[in-house]
């Protein structure tokens, strides 16, 4: 019997699974709590955390999304 050739291998949805996980990670850190007053200004949202890391980070998982899809799967 013929074993169905897949394009992805088991290591590419392993990688693909953590590069989306990674890209959700970031944005969770890119989102921020809410303020209390409704017509106060908050601060919080120039932080190193939203403006570098969470970016950095989303930037990251992309580029890893792209990397599992190109990488060949082993025969």
């Amino acid at each position: 019997m013929d074993k169905k050739q897949f394009t992805f291998g088991k290591e590419n949805f392993i990688l693909l699974a953590v590069s989306l996980f990674v890209i959700i990670i970031g944005f969770v850190l890119l989102s921020g709590g809410k303020t209390t007053e409704e017509t106060g200004f908050d601060p919080s949202i120039f932080n190193a955390r939203r403006l570098f890391v969470a970016p950095v980070i989303i930037v990251i998982g992309f580029g890893s999304v792209i990397y599992a899809i190109l990488k060949k799967p082993k025969e």
